[in-house]
């Protein structure tokens, strides 16, 4: 009743968000009802908190059925409070699930690389608390001492990042076991800087850049263990060092179970519901690009299918490098994620392209989230470090790289690709998917997210594109790799191979030749290789 009360207060509602708190104990039907009426309000930007106190079986049934924005927690849970207020977490479940800190070993020549600054800036923005990063500090490197070519102050840069700064002497493991304990409860991301010496023991080579990437040689060896008083043999290990390492396998083998009991089932059901929900959905938009038939740029075809796929798959995270209005990459329905409310499903990476392919792959290595990140092709060669690990991990990360050709607007030759795209064909297990239309971006994505232990470049274009496939045959012709697209006659003179946007000149080509009585059929190379 208060959301009809007045109009003006209807205004208000649709400028701000609103969080609407329903408290449920046993009134199905008073429920449904709410509901029904929140729904049928013109609200563009809410979500609401349904509370179950006390209700019957039927009821949390019927509860449980809900999808966003109508988010079901139950007043049983601790913490649900600190949930809403945060955003953060859909349901308690969710934060017994994950519940873990990630650590990181960095050493000097990780720290002078330029990515660490793309990524330690985000993360202190993001003010990511369960980041620990161990910074093995020996100040030696391959050429000599880090002094030749670095001077910074990792404390100060650390902190202005935004991270708090913990330094220890890493050869002393209760000062480690200290600072590990002291940052469980961090509101930052942490650094434990350890203090090293690298080739620790060793008489000749201790803390120099030979002790570096060389072996220290059979005499200096038996000088460390003199020194060290290791009288045990090579890959020996000491009973009661691998007792006590063992023992904590253990115990860590019973909390992966308890882990996946509880873990398992939740995220089976998921994945086979979005499996299910995928075949009719591509099906459906397809279906929807031949009936509006239109020409459309692919980076365009890709955002109408993305507003599709980020409504029905949660677990896709979207980002973009500071280019989401050209790359098309953010939705309808995705909300930002912030500085400590990360309950959205997209990226402001800002200009981080290297940062930003890094970060995906890691979403992807910890699993159940499948990202999506969008800059120009041309900066792919920012990309290709973590592109090329993306492949090497086996990891379903997809890369939306738009103005991929020379068609690409007032921003002139620097930014006009040429050889990028061979030289992401040349990485071993990479999708690189160059679409003729919208049907063809329809069906590179939908192989894109089935491929799941292979990464995905979806190459798009600025300029508009004819729609070349109007009937729907329901076969993902793109999963041939090539196929073809045009024939102007049964009995042709020749092939024309062509990819992308180019498709629709070759067919335009081959129209013309037709009338010189030369036929020909074109083939659209929407991959090359899979």
């Amino acid at each position: 009743s208060t959301l009809d009360r007045s109009s003006a207060a209807s205004d208000v509602y649709k400028r701000q968000k609103l969080t609407i708190i329903i408290p449920v104990f046993d009134n199905l039907e008073g429920l449904k009802i709410t509901i029904q009426s929140i729904q049928n309000q013109t609200l563009k930007d809410f979500e609401v908190w349904i509370i179950d106190g006390n209700s019957s079986e039927q009821t949390q049934e019927y509860l449980k059925t809900q999808l966003p924005p109508f988010y079901f927690l139950s007043e049983k849970d601790d913490g649900i409070y600190d949930a809403m207020n945060k955003g953060i977490l859909k349901s308690k479940k969710g934060k017994d699930i994950y519940n873990h800190k990630t650590y990181v070993v960095a050493g000097d020549g990780c720290l002078m690389e330029g990515i660490s600054h793309e990524s330690l800036s985000l993360a202190g923005h993001l003010k990511l608390k369960n980041l620990v990063m161990f910074f093995d500090n020996n100040s030696i490197s391959i050429d000599g001492p880090t002094s030749l070519a670095v001077s910074d102050n990792y404390k100060k840069r650390l902190e202005a990042y935004g991270w708090d700064y913990i330094d220890i002497n890493g050869h002393n493991e209760k000062q480690i076991f200290k600072a590990i304990k002291k940052c469980q409860n961090a509101k930052r991301p942490t650094v434990i800087a350890c203090k090293t010496t690298i080739g620790f023991g060793s008489p000749n080579k201790s803390g120099k850049s030979s002790a570096h990437g060389s072996p220290l040689g059979d005499e200096e060896i038996q000088l460390v263990r003199k020194k060290l008083k290791w009288k045990h043999a090579p890959f020996e290990i000491p009973k009661e060092i691998l007792q006590e390492w063992r023992s904590v396998g253990e115990n860590g083998k019973k909390e992966v179970k308890k882990w996946e009991k509880k873990a398992g089932p939740k995220l089976k059901k998921i994945t086979d519901k979005n499996s299910q929900k995928l075949t009719k959905l591509f099906a459906d938009a397809k279906n929807m690009a031949i009936k509006e038939s239109k020409p459309i740029a692919t980076r365009k075809s890709s955002e109408d299918i993305l507003n599709l796929l980020t409504v029905h798959m949660p677990e896709l995270i979207g980002g973009s490098a500071d280019l989401a209005g050209s790359n098309n990459t953010k939705t309808k329905s995705q909300k930002i994620i912030k500085p400590g409310n990360f309950a959205g499903s997209y990226i402001h990476y800002g200009v981080r392209e290297h940062a930003m392919c890094g970060i995906m792959n890691g979403i992807a290595l910890h699993g159940e989230l499948i990202p999506y990140g969008g800059t120009f092709l041309i900066f792919s060669d920012y990309c290709k470090p973590s592109i090329r690990l993306s492949a090497l991990m086996k990891q379903r990360v997809v890369y939306v790289m738009t103005h991929d050709s020379i068609g690409l607007g007032e921003d002139g030759p620097t930014h006009q690709p040429v050889e990028q795209i061979a030289g992401l064909r040349a990485i071993p297990n990479l999708n690189v998917f160059r679409p003729a239309d919208t049907i063809e971006t329809i069906e590179c994505w939908d192989l894109a997210l089935r491929q799941t232990n292979t990464p995905s470049v979806l190459s798009l274009t600025r300029q508009n594109l004819k729609l070349l496939r109007t009937n729907n045959d329901q076969i993902n012709k793109c999963s041939y790799g090539a196929y073809e697209i045009y024939r102007s006659n049964p009995e042709i003179n020749l092939t024309i191979i062509a990819t992308g946007s180019e498709v629709e000149i070759a067919v335009e080509a081959s129209q013309q030749l037709a009338k010189e009585n030369i036929h020909s059929k074109v083939v659209s190379l929407s991959l090359i290789h899979i």
